[in-house]
């Protein structure tokens, strides 16, 4: 591609979206770093775009838009009490002293009340589960750096280089928009770069999705079904969700609610 082909692309990227790195840069171009880094310094210094540590920007950054999919808001009024019993599942899978992802999501949010009780190491993009857990219990928090979308309520870094990276963790909790025969699956591409760095820092993946995500898809995945550990979900599944996680061979556990769930039950 020559020089001026790349000008062009690097300032198409930059109007799509606040921060494009020089790693996204060099896979629009199939540029060298060096050369991406070359351009980036030529167009800031015509005043066609502006540098940022580790990318560029544009001169009139885009409004931001909002990720696909529901909002927080929206999203924590719909099966309450599964999530509910989900995410106490999931806390009795955690001991004092472990260090553990929590992705942001209006289930795992729910986990901030069981674990108002442990002392863990938590690290989570989840501006309202780091607040909680850092007014109402003694765990450690960490939280990632970048932007914060207000109505999903999490903050995704645009930066390869960012915190995430020095986190290791024994097991991280996320939720989804699905859950298929083809893996993990969510809406927006911003959430898929920022959940795929957080679960390469994780030992174990264990996923927190009520029944109704077993018949949600979505055209992007996560993941797929071999790098999920252990499935949490509520007894409303179906045997043919059953028996696909069997035939991956994902530890499946099922809770119920209730006045079952508070007996721990599943």
């Amino acid at each position: 591609m020559h020089e001026k082909e790349r000008h062009n692309v690097i300032l198409s990227a930059v109007q799509e979206r606040p921060v494009v790195t020089v790693a996204d840069f060099c896979a629009l171009t199939g540029a060298s770093e060096a050369t991406v880094r070359r351009d980036i310094n030529t167009l800031h210094t015509k005043n066609r775009l502006r540098r940022v540590r580790g990318g560029a920007e544009a001169l009139a950054p885009p409004s931001f838009v909002g990720l696909a999919g529901r909002t927080f808001a929206v999203n924590e009024t719909m099966r309450g009490p599964e999530k509910q019993a989900i995410a106490r599942a999931a806390v009795d899978l955690c001991s004092d002293g472990d260090a553990i992802i929590i992705n942001g999501g209006t289930t795992t949010f729910q986990m901030v009340h069981p674990l108002a009780t442990r002392r863990m190491q938590v690290f989570t993009n989840s501006f309202p589960i780091a607040e909680h857990l850092l007014k109402n219990s003694k765990n450690t928090i960490m939280l990632s750096g970048g932007v914060i979308y207000r109505e999903q309520n999490i903050i995704l870094s645009p930066f390869d280089n960012d915190v995430t990276r020095n986190f290791a963790a024994t097991r991280m909790f996320m939720g989804a928009q699905g859950l298929g025969p083809l893996g993990l699956m969510e809406a927006d591409p911003l959430l898929i770069q920022a959940e795929q760095k957080l679960i390469g820092q994780a030992d174990e993946l264990v996923v927190l999705v009520d029944s109704s995500k077993f018949e949600q898809r979505s055209s992007l995945v996560l993941c797929p079904l071999n790098r999920i550990d252990v499935v949490i979900t509520d007894d409303g599944i179906s045997d043919r969700a059953v028996a696909m996680l069997e035939a991956a061979e994902i530890k499946l556990i099922v809770t119920q609610t209730g006045a079952a769930a508070e007996t721990g039950s599943g």
